[in-house]
């Protein structure tokens, strides 16, 4: 299985068997039990950007089964633009099978589809973990995607924390949606179509650079 970019993305469950670090099957997905971390703490000692917070208004909606996290994300990260679009023609548009959706190249096009030519690109982090220019990198892609009214769509990958302690496990990899940010963009919303009882949250966005490592994110 690749680890950039365009690595394979499904909806797995925590546990689910890995060989030589190939995923072996799909499964649904909902978050593995963990202990609760201390939250984590920023990497970065420059706190740029003040108390600036801003959230946009997320029609939200679940997705309707395990490999549809692709579309749902981008249907939900249009939803601030005030666009209702079907998921089933999203997931057509994409090329989502129950594999899922192959990569961030494929949410890309979409969005840009339903929002203007060129209006969003792909970025990838393809280290195993992110570095603090890459984290910067994605703090300000956020503050001004989100400025724009507009949202981000992320690939992850792993077990991710809140900032409430909460533990987000997509060891498969997952799309999610990141609809704003607080703490001068330290911080950032998270919208997620795997599960309407935690559909949104707040994370580190140095936690959610690392949840990206291997894989990227689609912004304006």
């Amino acid at each position: 299985m690749r680890t950039d970019l365009l690595r394979k993305t499904v909806l797995t469950a925590a546990g689910a068997a890995f060989l030589g670090g190939a995923l072996a099957g799909p499964a649904t997905a909902f978050a593995a039990p963990a202990d609760k971390p201390a939250v984590q703490a920023d990497r970065k000692g420059d706190r740029k950007g003040g108390d600036k917070n801003r959230e946009l208004d997320v029609r939200y909606e679940a997705q309707p089964n395990f490999y549809y996290c692709g579309p749902a994300a981008a249907r939900n990260a249009l939803s601030v633009q005030g666009k209702d679009i079907d998921v089933d023609s999203m997931a057509e548009r994409m090329g989502t099978t129950e594999a899922g959706t192959d990569s961030i190249n494929d949410i890309t096009p979409v969005l840009n589809k339903e929002t203007g030519k060129d209006v969003y690109r792909s970025v990838e982090i393809s280290d195993a973990k992110a570095d603090e220019k890459q984290t910067d990198k994605l703090r300000e892609d956020v503050m001004r995607t989100v400025d724009d009214g507009r949202a981000v769509v992320a690939n992850i990958a792993g077990t991710a924390y809140d900032t409430d302690g909460g533990v987000h496990s997509f060891e498969g990899g997952h799309y999610i949606s990141v609809t704003g940010y607080r703490d001068g963009g330290h911080q950032v919303k998270i919208a997620d179509s795997a599960n309407p009882d935690t559909a949104e949250y707040w994370m580190t966005t140095d936690a959610l650079a690392d949840w990206i490592a291997t894989r990227g994110y689609s912004t304006s």
